[in-house]
C-alpha cells in the first residue's frame, strides 16, 4: 500500500515534467512558479490536467512562469562556474 502511494506520485511528476517541459519550462520552475502565483493545485490533478486538458495545463504554466522573477528563466552561463 505504501509503495502504491509512492509509485503514483512518482508517476504524477514525471507526467508534469513532461508536459511542463513541452511548455519550455521544468517541474521545479513550475512548482515554484505556482506557489508564488498561489496556485493550489495537487499534484494529481495536474498530472490529470496534463494529459486530458494540455490548454487548460499550459495557462498554468503560463501564469506559473508570469509569477516567476524574470532573471530565473534566463539560461544558466555555465561559462561562469
Amino acid at each position: 500500500r505504501r509503495t502504491k502511494k509512492r509509485d503514483f506520485r512518482r508517476l504524477w511528476i514525471q507526467r508534469i515534467n513532461a508536459a511542463a517541459r513541452e511548455n519550455g519550462m521544468t517541474y521545479n520552475r513550475l512548482i515554484q512558479g505556482m506557489n508564488l502565483a498561489g496556485i493550489e493545485v495537487d499534484r494529481r490533478i495536474l498530472a490529470e490536467l496534463a494529459v486530458n486538458e494540455p490548454k487548460t495545463f499550459a495557462s498554468i504554466v503560463a501564469t506559473a512562469k508570469a509569477a516567476l522573477p524574470k532573471d530565473i528563466n534566463a539560461p544558466k552561463d555555465k561559462s561562469a562556474a
